[in-house]
């Protein structure tokens, strides 16, 4: 699988998601088991995106990872909905291991000169240079339809997406089937492009339905990514459907 995906590593649960609800406990306890293997003892700075499944596996990260290490989660950008947007899930990962968390209040998506203003604010400058110094980083990897009603995008956007072959959406970037880009939406925080200057890369996505997402998202992943997926998704990735 991570030879098919060209990523460092692919991790495979038991089942599919779509279909059994435990799949994100399972995925949740190889990424502790992935988080203790790679964090280094001492202090690390961990980015995480927001999504229901990034929500879900915060719930199985357990207090040993701080052990003697000093762990702080910042999110990856301003809020996108109530329940699972990244301000939520780093405070909820932070929370379950016993590490720090710093937000990042302001909204996904300000003009240029509105973000010029903010940055001159002490603490959105550091949660802005907590984010391009992260040690790692942990995403989700979001169906396009899903994420066009999720991200409020009107009905000729949505539209248009969907003629364009738009299948995956992550950092704000919506891809086809082939992983061209079919949109990029503008926002504050972590880039794609950023990505290859993160060690550590972890993409989080699972069930039958996201199979085409995560073949799409990962034309451009980077090279260290390590992908936590189960089987209802990567047997169709396998068999190239």
């Amino acid at each position: 699988m991570a030879k098919k995906l060209g990523i460092d590593r692919a991790i495979i649960v038991p089942g599919d998601m779509d279909r059994q609800e435990r799949v994100v406990d399972l995925m949740g306890e190889q990424l502790n088991s992935a988080l203790d293997l790679l964090l280094p003892l001492g202090k690390s700075i961990i980015t995480v995106l927001g999504g229901t499944t990034v929500a879900g596996v915060a719930h199985h990260l357990s207090p040993k990872l701080s052990r003697y290490r000093g762990l702080l989660f910042v999110p990856g950008r301003g809020a996108v909905g109530v329940e699972i947007q990244s301000n939520t899930a780093a405070q909820m990962m932070a929370s379950e291991t016993g590490g720090k968390h710093k937000g990042l209040y302001l909204p996904e998506n300000v003009s240029s000169e509105a973000l010029t203003l903010l940055l001159q604010d002490t603490d959105i400058a550091n949660a802005i240079s907590n984010i391009y110094n992260s040690d790692m980083v942990i995403h989700g990897i979001g169906r396009a339809d899903v994420m066009s009603k999720r991200r409020g995008l009107d009905v000729m956007t949505s539209s248009k997406l969907r003629n364009d072959g738009a299948v995956a959406e992550c950092f704000g970037y919506f891809f086809d089937q082939q992983g061209r880009l079919v949109k990029r939406i503008p926002r504050i925080g972590l880039q794609l492009e950023d990505l290859d200057k993160i060690p550590h890369v972890f993409a989080i996505a699972a069930g039958a339905s996201k199979a085409s997402a995560i073949v799409a998202y990962m034309h451009h992943a980077p090279k260290q990514t390590w992908l936590i997926t189960d089987e209802g998704a990567s047997n169709l990735v396998l068999k190239g459907k």
